[in-house]
């Protein structure tokens, strides 16, 4: 990958340095006649002077060495060519160092260029580097479970009933993660067009927490939140899909009989909405990756809880940027995580 950057970057800067030259030198070549011309006119002019001079006034010497200086014909041959090969040099001069000065600015600029392509590139391959890996491993147990049942002769039918309930949990699972790349795929794409509204910002609150119900009921963690005033501009899902998400979060990494509160300020142009729990928190070492595609923390919270692929918080940053917002955490372990959405 770093090879072909490198290649393209030469020979964007190339192409650069061509379109620059060609521009250059056609200028030299313009201004280079232009001066030759006004320099052979200039001295038809003196010459016309000079003779003229000589005719109404025989008191100036014919001798073109006893004129005065300013009245010295240039048209001599010599000091025409001598006039030309100054001119031509500097011209070859200047010309040598806009190609030097162009063909660094140029691997420069190509650099800055190519840049995004290249990091839109390595983002790609990342990305499907680690969907096959994390839809490899589960297709790969569930391969090897069916396998292993096929083959046995003792297989019963309460027995083949169990092989299958796990199996229809792996494929589950499966489309849960296919679902969630799906989305996280049309997040990212660049150039769409979004259609924004103007939303309750309390009716967004309200269904994400409709969400989560369920969830915080198995657990047996109360989601607290007073009556939210305010509206935001965006799209009515995504915003409810990004509310969901920390909030399934939320409850994911409580305590059981915890915790979750929602908070709002209200603070110049925008909306601040917090979502806080008093769970296990998060390591300062996980802090800079959280948002991550596929980042999961090697640390207590995948030990509370092992559901999710690592997807959940890469899709609600990306929502809160096509929002023109922003996402942050803060965490100290075992003292819980506060998410902070600020959306215009």
């Amino acid at each position: 990958m770093m090879r072909m950057f490198h290649a393209a970057r030469f020979k964007l800067t190339a192409w650069y340095l061509i379109i620059i030259m060609v521009v250059s030198i056609s200028f030299s070549a313009v201004i280079y006649r232009a001066l030759t011309m006004e320099l052979e006119r200039f001295g038809r002019i003196q010459r016309y002077r000079i003779e003229h001079r000589l005719r109404n006034d025989i008191l100036i010497p014919l001798d073109d060495s006893l004129a005065p200086p300013q009245m010295l014909p240039i048209d001599d041959p010599e000091l025409v060519n001598y006039i030309k090969r100054r001119m031509l040099v500097t011209l070859i001069i200047v010309n040598g160092s806009i190609f030097v000065l162009s063909g660094l600015l140029g691997y420069m600029l190509a650099g800055r260029t190519l840049k995004p392509i290249a990091d839109m590139v390595d983002e790609q391959n990342r990305f499907i580097s680690d969907a096959s890996h994390e839809l490899r491993t589960p297709l790969t147990a569930l391969k090897a479970t069916l396998e292993v049942n096929l083959r046995d002769k003792n297989l019963t039918a309460q027995s083949a009933k169990t092989v299958l309930q796990d199996s229809i949990e792996e494929v589950n699972s499966l489309q849960s993660l296919t679902d969630s790349l799906l989305t996280l795929a049309q997040y990212q794409k660049s150039g769409a067009a979004y259609q924004f509204e103007t939303l309750d910002l309390n009716a967004l609150i309200a269904e994400a927490v409709k969400r989560v119900t369920p969830i915080a009921r198995e657990k047996n963690v109360t989601i607290k939140y007073a009556a939210i005033h305010g509206n935001v501009s965006g799209i009515r899902h995504s915003l409810t899909d990004l509310f969901t998400i920390l909030l399934e979060n939320a409850v994911k990494y409580s305590r059981k009989s915890g915790t979750v509160g929602i908070r709002v300020l209200h603070k110049d142009k925008n909306i601040r909405i917090f979502i806080s729990d008093h769970g296990i928190g998060i390591a300062d070492k996980d802090l800079p990756y959280i948002f991550d595609r596929f980042y999961r923390a090697d640390n207590a919270r995948t030990k509370y809880s092992r559901d999710g692929y690592g997807l959940g918080l890469s899709i609600a940053k990306k929502i809160a940027g096509i929002h023109r917002g922003t996402i942050e955490v803060t965490s100290k372990p075992f003292s819980g995580s506060t998410f902070t959405v600020t959306l215009p």
